[in-house]
């Protein structure tokens, strides 16, 4: 991908400053290896950095176990959710109150190796401004969600106006620039791997394999992960109205053939107009096709009434630790106050801009 304008990516030589974003649910027995991973590979990679967790409404052990992790942890701030708001929100809230110069997006259960973090390193000193792990297989997931995953990808770069790489999740590195670009975006309804994708900047892909799982389950269930998909497809293309139309169209001609075929046969053969199971039938054929496309509008129509309710994307109800200090002239949410989305988080750090 390009930068957008003139600008040209240039060598990065100066240790940066990291902070590490972990959205977590009911992550209770992963995060302390996780946390240990992060505290010994960190300080070797740079001398200013955090880790920010994001509790998105854990029912485990997860608020006592960071509570005290963030007492006792220099650099680790825990930021708990009011409620769960799922892992899109809980992953713009991370962005939003992350203050190092490079953001990593990690996953809490473990499954992303922390060895990724020096190589995305050099590939940001070397000018990249978004560095991608992209999975080299999935020869570990079931046969349903690699075929689910593989249809999603198509579909939603059919229709979708930028190209959202296949492979590629929300484990990443990002430029303060590219920071602040997400935040910049104002829509509640976040689809994060199409905003990454929307967002552009130079991105380099980095192969990985993401290691297995080592306590719990996975709280994305196929259910949810098509509902996710389905999201991800009313919510960063026009794509499923667009086939709807082609269907309609496709189907308003296959009815005008037929018509003329009925007419034909009557004036030349005097033939019989066939009776009602052929009515019966194409009634309920296209009132299947009208629901189902009103269905689909419907989901457009609730989204615009979500957007313009402007509802915060997320709540925080408390926060403990503290991480990287503010810039100058920042000022950053106090614990317990309310803070979501780009809007009121552009209020918490007015220096982000």
């Amino acid at each position: 991908m390009d930068l957008p304008g003139d600008a040209v990516p240039c060598a990065r030589p100066a240790p940066p400053a990291i902070s590490v974003v972990l959205p977590a649910y009911n992550e209770a027995a992963n995060l302390p290896r996780v946390l240990q991973a992060l505290r010994e590979a960190l300080p070797a990679l740079a001398a200013h950095h955090e880790i920010v967790v994001v509790d998105d409404g854990s029912r485990d052990a997860t608020p006592l176990l960071m509570q005290q992790a963030a007492s006792a942890q220099r650099g680790l701030r825990y930021l708990r959710l009011s409620r769960n708001f799922g892992k899109e929100a809980a992953l713009t809230a991370g962005i939003d109150h992350a203050r190092g110069d490079v953001v990593v997006l990690m996953d809490a259960d473990g499954q992303h190796p922390v060895t990724m973090l020096a190589p995305m390193l050099d590939a940001w000193r070397a000018g990249a401004q978004m560095v991608c792990a992209v999975r080299e297989s999935r020869a570990d997931e079931g046969l349903a969600k690699r075929v689910g995953t593989w249809l999603f990808y198509r579909l939603a770069n059919i229709g979708s106006p930028v190209p959202i790489p296949a492979g590629v999740g929300d484990f990443r590195l990002m430029d303060r620039r590219v920071v602040d670009a997400l935040r910049a975006l104002p829509e509640r309804n976040r689809f994060m791997k199409g905003l990454y994708a929307w967002v552009g900047f130079e991105t380099r892909l980095l192969p990985y394999m993401p290691e297995a799982r080592q306590a719990g389950r996975t709280s994305f269930s196929l259910r949810r992960l098509a509902r996710l998909a389905f999201t991800g497809l009313t919510a960063f293309t026009n794509f499923p109205l667009r086939v709807w139309s082609g269907l309609g169209a496709l189907i308003a001609l296959v009815s005008i053939g037929y018509g003329g075929y009925i007419v034909l046969a009557v004036l030349l053969y005097g033939h019989d107009v066939p009776g009602w199971p052929t009515i019966v039938t194409g009634i309920m054929f296209f009132s299947g096709v009208q629901l189902l496309s009103i269905g689909i509008l419907g989901e457009y129509i609730g989204r615009i009434f979500d957007e313009v309710k402007q509802r915060p994307v997320y709540l925080v109800g408390a926060q403990y630790g503290a991480g990287l200090p503010l810039p100058a002239a920042a000022a950053g949410p106090a614990a317990g106050t309310t803070v979501g989305g780009p809007a009121l988080a552009d209020r918490a750090h007015p220096g982000r801009r």
